[in-house]
């Protein structure tokens, strides 16, 4: 293993803990926490980064579920169908990039995160009361969870403020109910593509218990916040996060078109 300094491992750290926050209130940390990996263990294999980056995600991810559980009714019909369906897809979407270039789907995801920021700016109510007249709701979530399943397994960046917004725009939920979904589907994409990771040893355990504590960490306090705040906090971080998302998708393309 690549020699960790105790300032990166520092900086790791409070990567994860924000990574944490973020996930807790709205998803995308992965945006702060992999990054962190990549730049202090540059020579380390991309696929043993992704799958310490999964344990410490999904730790962190499952104890939020926990937290929002307590406070949140769910619609467990509803649960179980699109998480059965994100998790399969979760599973054909990382067999597909031996396939295809997930490079290729930028321009569009691009495109999609640039739309998305312009309709939650200019609706202002949008997530702020639930609806409960949606029709085909439990179809939907089902399309949903096969179609961001299969993104986090194809790609990943972003998965749980995607599962977020579906479940807004689509099936009608609240902010707060919605990131609530997102938790428990995101810890199954999670676990699914783990199960890949772990049975070829591509994780670092040392390094993936420490991160796990920090994204726990951060994962509590966001999801308190959330949950104290309500659905405009939550509106804010979301909008925060698809900028970024922006931002990184657009500096990968140019990046890419330069070089």
């Amino acid at each position: 293993m690549e020699e960790l300094s105790s300032f990166s491992l520092i900086v790791i750290s409070i990567a994860a803990f924000l990574a944490g926050f973020i996930d807790a209130v709205v998803g995308g940390g992965g945006l702060v926490q992999l990054p962190a990996l990549l730049i202090n263990l540059p020579k380390m294999p991309l696929p043993t980064l992704f799958g310490t980056n999964k344990i410490s995600a999904l730790a962190g991810t499952s104890v939020a579920a926990y937290q929002y559980s307590t406070r949140v009714k769910f619609d467990y019909r509803l649960l179980i169908l699109s998480g059965i369906s994100c998790f399969v897809a979760s599973y054909l979407g990382a067999k597909t990039v031996s396939f295809l270039n997930p490079n290729l789907l930028k321009p569009l995801i691009l495109l999609i995160l640039i739309l998305v920021f312009i309709y939650t700016l200019v609706k202002k109510d949008l997530g702020s009361l639930a609806k409960s007249n949606v029709k085909n709701r439990n179809t939907k979530a089902v399309l949903l969870g096969f179609i961001v399943g299969f993104y986090d397994g194809f790609f990943g960046p972003g998965t749980g403020s995607f599962f977020v917004l579906g479940f807004v725009t689509l099936l009608g939920f609240a902010f707060l109910e919605a990131s609530a979904y997102a938790k428990i589907l995101n810890c199954l994409t999670n676990i699914s593509a783990l199960l890949v990771f772990i049975k070829s040893g591509n994780y670092i355990l040392g390094l993936a218990v420490i991160m796990a504590a920090a994204n726990i960490s951060g994962n509590v306090f966001g999801a308190r916040m959330a949950l104290k705040k309500g659905n405009g906090f939550i509106r804010v971080i979301f909008m925060l996060v698809v900028g970024l998302m922006i931002l990184r998708y657009g500096y990968d393309i140019v990046k890419g078109l330069i070089i």
